[in-house]
């Protein structure tokens, strides 16, 4: 089958490497380079890099709208056109031209958490359940018909970072059954009519850490902003990162444990080997933190020299 496989992110290289081993990738269409990294200079994605290393060519218009994307799809006349995180929205005249439509594999259960962030709302929610969705784009946000779906459990203790990298790699597969299902004729089936949840992009502001309400709900949050858990010392993802405030300064929390110790909320304390800080309930446990301009830092460490009567402020309540 000939495709023009449409991503962006690393989430996206399991689907593109498995389908690129049995079909022809006539192209990528990807999202431009962006500013990565402390250096901030444009860097392509993961999926555009991908592609450029083994010559196949790189479409990344500003917008899917492009009027030379159109044209350029029209020449490659692909027979579908898979999707994993593209991270943009694909208008309705480009989505009649593939023989088989736009196929998108997304990281939910749809029509649960249906938006761009399936996977960190889930994890914030403290759901135990999350799964993989591959259907057939339409105009309507995440609402066409599907070819398969697949529960899949959801860790106690999961980071959105771990769950996605999991996500990825089971929904390769199942985005490449659906291929086969499409070339065989199988059309899609309407979602669930019930069920229906939105999922919209994380912001900035929602990931304020709320030291007042429960250690439960501050870890969600942390872990719902955070990368594999083996990875805690790099920058988080898939999201901005939880943060707080502390002495007028922003830092970030990558990584917190829950302990059984009690602490005055948003009262820090430093011990010789961790720093703990206290909420509405238990207290946390701050593994891996970026103080404002600086690199990630183990928590513990960053807390050395610290006044003893530290606190976090407050966060604005709604």
């Amino acid at each position: 089958m000939r495709l023009v496989f449409a991503g962006t992110p690393a989430a996206a290289l399991p689907s593109l490497e498995r389908l690129a081993a049995a079909h022809e990738v006539a192209a990528v269409l990807t999202r431009p380079p962006a500013a990565r990294g402390r250096s901030a200079r444009l860097r392509p994605s993961p999926v555009a890099a991908w592609a450029a290393e083994r010559g196949i060519e790189v479409l990344d218009p500003p917008s899917a709208r492009d009027l030379d994307l159109a044209g350029r799809l029209a020449e490659l006349a692909p027979d579908c056109c898979p999707v994993v995180a593209y991270g943009g929205l694909i208008p309705a005249p480009l989505l009649a031209l593939p023989t088989h439509g736009w196929m998108n594999l997304h990281f939910s259960l749809l029509p649960a958490y249906r938006g761009a962030a399936p996977v960190q709302r889930a994890v914030l929610a403290g759901d135990r359940q999350t799964g993989l969705t591959v259907f057939r784009l339409v105009e309507a946000l995440d609402a066409g018909p599907f070819w398969l779906r697949q529960p899949c459990p959801l860790a106690p203790r999961a980071t959105a970072g771990d769950v996605l990298a999991e996500l990825a790699d089971l929904g390769a597969g199942l985005l490449e059954q659906a291929l086969a299902a499409a070339a065989a004729g199988e059309t899609p089936r309407p979602q669930p009519a019930q069920g229906i949840s939105l999922a919209p992009k994380i912001t900035v502001e929602e990931l304020r850490l709320d030291w007042q309400g429960p250690a439960e709900a501050a870890d969600r949050l942390i872990r719902a902003a955070a990368g594999p858990t083996g990875d805690a010392s790099q920058s988080p993802l898939p999201a901005p990162g939880a943060w707080t405030v502390i002495d007028g300064k922003r830092l970030k929390v990558m990584a917190a444990d829950p302990v059984a110790e009690t602490l005055p909320a948003g009262r820090l304390a430093s011990r010789k080997h961790e720093l703990l800080i206290g909420t509405g309930t238990t207290a946390l446990r701050l593994l891996w933190v970026i103080p404002e301009g600086r690199r990630p830092m183990r928590g513990a460490d960053w807390a050395r020299g610290l006044r003893a009567d530290l606190a976090a402020d407050p966060s604005p309540r709604p």
